[in-house]
């Protein structure tokens, strides 16, 4: 398979943009282009991809290399930062703060970011897929590295020394074998810093690290913990109203007709039809439901999706291409199979799940004459602001998008859904507009994780080595679609389908979903075959790191392969892991005893904050193996309610040990995706270790172990 599909699967997850596009409004058309003659383009849209790479800006824009784009110190000696990512409650806030100081040397205290605001900030693609650390953290050590060599060559010239005689730490410049020092304001004033980021100026190697790898208490920790942040449902605005939307009794319904008549009598109220878009904006939440619920809209009928057909809707219903790569020149994999001693064939099924963000969906627009600004929780700040200019059909440079410290999102808030919601709303009404969705919206209109199928036929030779491995996917993606194990004879597809449902990422993307099935089946072949899961895993892998986590969540673990105890690992992201995990069967009862999961992501920037992404991502991956499922029938959700979805509660989890592997002589990767995906297929070789039941669905005990279920 050629390395560019490769990166097109992994990247690009099937995921659907905002469904708005409103009708063109004539008297803002004409006050914004005047009269004459103009020729409008409206081009047919693609699916939003989890890249944002919409109007031309996306993976392969590049990063502005003048440093004042990305960094401002003032004449007090303040540092300012600039960067297009969002905080999400994955702490980048700390660990881009470590970065600037580490390389200009100033205490991480003196050093403030602005971060996910189009008007301020350079543009980014959007904060996901791991990448912040492998792409920002970098980015700004570089820029950090630049403004110290101008700070040092400032100095070096004041006074009359060279280079080598210049140090800078604790934000003051001073000259070597003297007591002379500057500060960093004083070498700013009236000379504002200038430079450019390259390679020229390269940033400390890890191991002259003294800020960065380095654990540093949460930046802003005192204002989340006292209620001082405002998140965007806490933002006032003068004049504000509050809205509600109206939203079809199914999925797929269409609003066929509506009067609106009793609503637009309330006092102060606003009623808004444009399209498939019916909303309202009154003084009060309340008043605002109440103008809602006096609304009466007719609908067709949608198509009537539903679980019982799910998983062969899926494949049945196929886009096409299909991604992946040809078998190997050693032969088919059925001349293959046939040859091997040892063969395991199954199929595994993956449900959707909710995101169920800590905050849900919330935001507050405003107009000042033809400009807008939208306070909302997004991954992608400038993709939202694309999708606002495209839904209100007006210039981008009119949009401005703000994103407070955000309440969780999990890969679940990469659309504007609510911000092109209260934009409309708020443009209507000529007043700032908030819109904060229930949660019972947030389950049903959100989009979900993939749901998902998979195929594989694979064998093994009586030595224990793979010889044949094929893996089909349908639907739920093609991240981690690769095995990271080494078989001569293979065929790995992912193929799209036709989701009945509105999906898209998730922590992790597709690649829990598909390292579920191949560590689930590996384990299936390393019994047939009659080998430990550890040794016949080492025995077919290359990858030395990927050896190395294995071997260290072992040991952590203290692996025997005895009853009850599973193990599984995995690579993606650049990341490393290994998880192991001890289980007790109780009759249909099921319960976690142990969760080891081991990490390795080259430099650690941040300890703690690495501690806390992989145990976050241990818990949460919890909920997706064994009990997290969206039910739904007649194309309507049925469990769109915590008290009917199971999320993993302070008694599901149990004591997690998490083993940091640091490399300081590897690149930084991301850890946010990572330490997910080994989880469920160590917890589901567990249950096949107590029990010898294999169960092949995630989740895999959405009420209690089945009376029975495939065996091997």
């Amino acid at each position: 398979m050629r390395d560019a599909d490769y990166v097109d699967v992994e990247r690009y997850e099937l995921f659907e943009s905002s469904r708005y596009h409103f009708d063109v409004d004539r008297r803002g058309f004409v006050k914004t282009f005047g009269t004459g003659l103009l020729v409008l383009l409206v081009a047919a849209k693609s699916a939003a991809q989890e890249s944002g790479q919409r109007g031309g800006r996306g993976f392969d824009t590049p990063m502005p290399s003048d440093v004042g784009a990305w960094l401002h110190i003032g004449e007090d000696g303040a540092v300012t930062v600039f960067t297009g990512k969002t905080e999400v409650g994955q702490n980048i806030r700390t660990s881009l703060t470590q970065a600037v100081a580490e390389e200009i040397g100033a205490p991480a205290g003196s050093i403030a970011l602005v971060m996910a605001d189009t008007a301020r900030t350079p543009f980014d693609v959007g904060t996901f897929g791991s990448r912040t650390t492998p792409t920002m953290n970098l980015q700004l050590r570089k820029v950090g590295a630049a403004a110290r060599n101008v700070l040092v060559d400032r100095a070096a010239a004041r006074w009359s020394v060279p280079r080598t005689a210049v140090t800078v730490a604790d934000g003051r410049v001073r000259r070597s074998g003297s007591s002379e020092s500057l500060g960093f304001g004083d070498l700013v004033k009236g000379s504002p810093l200038v430079a450019a980021v390259s390679d020229a100026a390269p940033p400390k190697p890890a191991a002259q690290w003294t800020v960065a790898g380095r654990a540093l208490p949460k930046v802003d920790a005192r204002d989340m913990v006292t209620g001082h942040h405002r998140y965007t449902s806490d933002i006032r605005r003068d004049g504000m109203l509050h809205a509600r939307i109206v939203r079809p009794p199914a999925y797929g319904a269409t609003l066929a007709g509506v009067n609106t008549s009793a609503a637009a009598a309330m006092p102060g109220t606003t009623v808004v039809r444009d399209g498939s878009f019916l909303g309202v904006a009154a003084p009060t939440p309340a008043a605002a439901a109440a103008a809602a619920a006096a609304i009466r809209a007719e609908w067709t009928p949608g198509p009537g999706a539903s679980a019982q057909t799910l998983f062969t809707d899926l494949k049945t219903k196929l886009e096409s291409p299909a991604r992946g790569q040809a078998p190997a020149a050693s032969g088919s994999i059925d001349e293959a199979l046939a040859r091997s001693a040892v063969k395991v064939e199954a199929q595994y099924r993956i449900a959707y799940i909710a995101h169920a963000p800590l905050e849900p969906r919330a935001a507050v627009a405003e107009w000042d004459g033809d400009r807008l600004t939208v306070w909302t929780g997004t991954q992608r700040p400038f993709g939202v602001q694309q999708e606002l200019a495209d839904a209100l059909h007006m210039p981008i440079e009119r949009v401005r998008v703000i994103v407070p410290d955000t309440g969780s999102a999990y890969g679940g808030k990469h659309t504007g859904d609510a911000a092109i919601e209260a934009a409309r709303l708020a443009r209507a009404a000529r007043k700032p507009v908030k819109l904060v969705w229930t949660r019972a919206e947030e389950f049903a209109w959100a989009y979900f994780r993939p749901a998902g199928v998979i195929d594989i036929r694979a064998g093994a030779g009586r030595d224990g080595l793979l010889t044949a491995w094929e893996f089909h996917n349908y639907n739920s993606g093609g991240a981690g679609l690769a095995t990271p194990y080494a078989v001569a004879s293979q065929d790995v597809v992912f193929h799209p389908s036709q989701s009945p449902l509105r999906q898209g990422s998730y922590r992790g993307l597709a690649a829990t979903a598909n390292h579920f099935a191949r560590e689930s089946h590996m384990d299936d072949l390393a019994r047939a075959a009659g080998i430990d899961p550890l040794a016949f895993r080492v025995k077919n892998l290359k990858d030395e790191r990927l050896i190395d986590v294995l071997h260290a969540a072992a040991e952590k673990f203290g692996w025997k392969g005895g009853r009850g105890e599973g193990i599984a690992c995995g690579v993606e992201k650049g990341g490393y892991t290994a998880a192991c995990a001890a289980v007790d069967v109780d009759g249909a009862d099921v319960r976690l005893r142990r969760l080891v999961v081991a990490f390795e992501c080259g430099a650690i920037v941040n300890p703690n904050g690495l501690e806390s992404q992989v145990s976050g991502a241990a818990a949460q991956g919890l909920g997706g193996a064994l009990f997290e499922a969206i039910d739904f029938a007649d194309g309507r959700l049925v469990n769109g309610r915590f008290a009917a979805y199971r999320v993993p509660r302070f008694a599901d989890v149990p004591p997690i040990d998490v083993v940091l592997v640091d490399r300081r002589e590897l690149p930084s990767s991301g850890a946010g995706e990572t330490p997910i995906v080994g989880v469920a297929p160590a917890i589901g070789n567990a249950i096949f270790s107590a029990i010898g039941m294999r169960l092949r669905a995630l989740p895999m005990i959405p009420r209690g172990l089945p009376a029975a279920t495939s065996q091997v």
